[in-house]
């Protein structure tokens, strides 16, 4: 993390502008009076659309582009853009700059179902790279870098692979190490570090995992104080125009103003104490991931330091009894619980996890025998983009065996398919969905 100026060109810029009263023939039809919402009253102020004064998301110079180079500045990138339209938004983007239609992808089987919708409008073809499964953790481990080079030497003509790190449950991958693979390899490194936006903080300056990949996105709203749906895509080896045109393939022409300008006070707010409370929530889980039963992170199985994953017999159970208590978790499957500790998260609010987690009985509790298994593999017998834009019927999960996924059939969160787009759906699959406690209908092709 470098040091960073403590100026706000986009957040100063809209403030000023708002403070002289202009005249808004404009849109937003607010017109900076108010919205019909008192929470949101401040927030109409500052919400502009383009003009000379408030610049452009898609054009260069003015106070976005002024923001987004202090971004790509204090986390030592060589590029940064901002995302209105989250994660999914940048991932989209990141795949379009990084492969052309009918190229192969070396795809992260954890990856995220935007991915996967990614590849089938972008026509790209998917080479599946698997990970070591952790039975005692019920988690897949970290990508090891010399699996991705075996994956690209039998995949001669991949352009591109595609990395999730952390994962949900917050097993981090060796991001520096496996770019150097990559690049050996004439590909480029895609980075789905949507749950990683704090994780540049607990590494030194010029050590910022993601700077070593070509593209990487992270969802600030995830686990830094940023509204919903904000996010940035970083890069190294593209200019600004070449991220710009590549995201407004998938972007709104009306990019929200309040939401870049929390992009650029949240940047100060890291520099001015936001990272130390990230820090200390680290130091909070540290301690109650030795206080209950929880994934612990080792050199086998690195973990997102702010990130805390109960181990259960039951976790829509837990889930289901910790809500009673008036504590609602990220999400649950049969033998996890995913709580989101972040900066926002002072000792008040630790001091009350930690007494809800006893109330739930789990206070010293060892961590129990697993029976989750690794999701069973699955045929790929269409492209995604022709499942996707296929021929499509809806129908219920139990009478989908020997069908066609013609969308991802994943449980949400964490929003991994266990069968994905143009896929195969065997007995296998609809009994460990049934495991999950999955049972949604399912859409496949129309045959």
């Amino acid at each position: 993390m470098h040091q960073t100026p403590l100026e706000n060109p986009l957040y100063d810029t809209l403030r000023a502008f708002a403070d002289e009263g202009p005249l808004r023939m404009h849109m937003p039809g607010h017109k900076g009076v108010g919205l019909p919402l008192p929470e949101l009253k401040g927030y109409a102020a500052i919400d502009f659309t383009e003009t000379g004064r408030t610049g452009n998301l898609y054009a260069p110079g003015g106070p976005v582009e002024a923001a987004e180079r202090l971004w790509a500045d204090f986390w030592g990138s060589g590029a940064c853009l901002f995302l209105t339209g989250g994660a999914t938004q940048g991932l989209h983007a990141a795949l379009s700059l990084a492969a052309g239609p009918g190229e192969t992808v070396l795809m992260d089987r954890v990856s995220h179902r935007s991915l996967h919708t990614g590849m089938a409008l972008l026509d790209l073809r998917p080479a599946w790279l698997g990970r070591p499964w952790d039975a005692s953790a019920g988690v897949y481990g970290p990508v090891a870098p010399e699996a991705v080079d075996a994956a690209l030497a039998a995949h001669p003509g991949c352009r591109a692979v595609v990395i999730t790190s952390p994962t949900y449950y917050g097993v981090c991958s060796d991001l520096p190490a496996i770019a150097a693979v990559c690049h050996a390899r004439g590909a480029r490194l895609v980075v789905d570090g949507a749950h990683g936006a704090h994780l540049p903080l607990f590494f030194g300056e010029d050590e910022n995992p993601y700077a070593a990949a070509d593209l990487a996105v992270v969802s600030t709203h995830k686990t830094l104080p940023a509204p919903g749906q904000t996010a940035l895509l970083f890069a190294t080896g593209y200019d600004m125009d070449e991220l710009r045109a590549a995201s407004l393939l998938f972007a709104t022409t009306s990019p929200s103003y309040p939401m870049m300008a929390a992009l650029d006070r949240l940047r100060t707010w890291l520099a001015c104490g936001g990272a130390e409370r990230c820090f200390q929530a680290a130091e909070a889980v540290l301690e109650l991931r030795e206080r209950y039963p929880a994934l612990q992170s080792t050199p086998e199985l690195p973990l997102d330091p702010m990130r805390l994953t109960i181990l259960t017999e039951d976790g829509f159970a837990l889930a289901g009894r910790l809500e009673e208590l008036g504590l609602y978790p990220e999400m649950a499957d049969r033998n996890h619980v995913v709580l989101i500790v972040t900066g926002a998260d002072g000792k008040e609010q630790i001091e009350r996890l930690a007494a809800t987690l006893d109330l739930a009985g789990l206070a010293f509790t060892p961590a129990p025998a697993l029976s989750l298994d690794p999701p069973p593999a699955a045929e790929g017998v269409h492209t995604p983009r022709e499942a996707l834009l296929g021929r499509q019927v809806t129908l219920p999960l139990e009478e989908t065996e020997g069908q066609i996924a013609a969308q991802p059939v994943a449980p949400y969160p964490p929003g991994v398919p266990v069968v994905a787009p143009g896929e195969r759906i065997e007995k296998k699959h609809l009994v460990y969905l049934a495991d999950m406690g999955y049972n949604d209908p399912v859409t496949v092709l129309f045959s």
